[in-house]
Formats: C-alpha cells, structure tokens, sequence
C-alpha cells in the first residue's frame, strides 16, 4: 500500500500562502517530488479497483491554474486532484480525489453528463424511480457517501413536470456522492485501502447507470 506524504500538506498550506511564481520556482524539484509520490499512490488505486472494475485512464490535473477567466489571478492550484475514468462506452460514471490541507474528499458519480445523458437520465426516473431509490438506501451505500448531492435546476427541467412525483431526483443536473476526510486519516496507512473500498461501493449505482445509458427506454440496446 502507498501512503501520502505529510510534506503534501506542508507544501500547498505554504503555497497557499505564497502563492506567486517567485515562490514556486524554486519550489518545483519539491513539487516534482510529490508528485510522482502522488503519481504511485494513484497507480495502487487504480490496481485495486481494476479487481473488480475497468480504469481506462488515470488523470492527474495539472498545477498551474487556468486565470484567463477567472478573478482570481494566484497562478497556481493549492490541491492535488486526480480522476479515474471506466472503460466507455459500456461503463459510465467516473471517481476523484481530491487532496487539499483540511479540505480532502472523494467523489464519484456524474459530474458533467453530456445533454443527451442527462435527458435519458431523467427519462428513466420520470418512467421509475424506484430502484434508484432502493439503491440510495442500502446501508453499505449510505455509510459510507451518505446522500445524493450535485446541482439542480429550482422547479422542473423543461419538458417535465413539476408535481412528478420523482421531480427531486429530475431536477438533478449532476448525480454527485461526496465522502470527506481529515488530514489525519489522508495520512494513515490505511488511507489507498480506504479510497479502493469506497470506490467499489459505489459499483451497484454504477452498473444501474450504465444500463440505463446504454440503452432506450424500452431496454434496447444502443450498441
């Protein structure tokens, strides 16, 4: 099992704080450093889940932030993130972890679905919703991402009806699960073994989403 360095906390709270190039540059060998730290640790994830799973690609972003639209000028990003893709088309939804000094998480779930995603999303649960549900409350799901999270639209999708009875999960844009950790446990030895069982938790939810953007609403296939 990899484990992540303390030093990755030390070096973003001092990046947080001295947020320019003067200060990283020489900084980078450091940074570098960590990051193939942090490249390993990913890997073991990636290992673990592929047990039971398909990563077809592990993504690290990349530091330096992207200010051309943004307020904020500070050139650099104070986290490390990486996402976990599945093999597409057959295998839908995606995991991250974020790494960050007293603000670490994962999450997984459907952050950006494509337009026509979304809409046969909505489809299914406007047609039922009930095996989604039962799935948000089996107690090994819910003890460890807890409830359903992500934006949503204030009444209704257009075309949908507001009173639908299934309108709370149709006004979703995003189909997000979020578990948070402190500094303490992102540190422990037991943090990747952590990480890998949370990620298989979240298979039944997945496998449910899959089917249904693979296929029509008659349960066609789409391939």
């Amino acid at each position: 099992m990899n484990t992540i360095n303390p030093d990755v906390f030390a070096f973003y709270k001092a990046l947080a704080q001295n947020n320019t190039r003067e200060w990283f540059e020489p900084q980078k060998r450091r940074f570098k450093a960590l990051e193939t730290e942090v490249k390993a640790f990913n890997e073991g994830v990636k290992a673990g889940m592929e047990v039971t799973d398909e990563i077809e690609k592990v993504k690290m972003f990349r530091i330096y932030r992207d200010v051309r639209f943004s307020k904020n000028k500070t050139p650099y990003k104070t986290h490390f993130g990486i996402s976990f893709h599945r093999k597409k088309p057959q295998l839908r939804g995606g995991y991250y972890i974020h790494l960050a000094p007293g603000d670490s998480f994962l999450a997984t779930g459907f952050w950006d679905p494509s337009p026509a995603d979304l809409l046969r999303m909505r489809k299914e649960l406007e047609v039922d919703a009930q095996e989604f549900r039962d799935l948000m409350a089996v107690p090994a799901f819910t003890k460890v991402w807890g409830n359903l999270e992500g934006d949503a639209v204030k009444t209704a999708p257009k075309g949908f009806a507001k009173d639908h009875p299934n309108i709370d999960l149709i006004r979703h844009k995003q189909f997000l699960f979020i578990k948070k950790f402190n500094d303490k446990s992102v540190l422990s030895p037991d943090f990747q073994k952590e990480v890998i069982a949370a990620f298989t938790a979240v298979r039944p939810f997945f496998d449910y989403m899959s089917n249904v953007l693979t296929t029509d609403l008659n349960g066609e296939s789409l391939f």
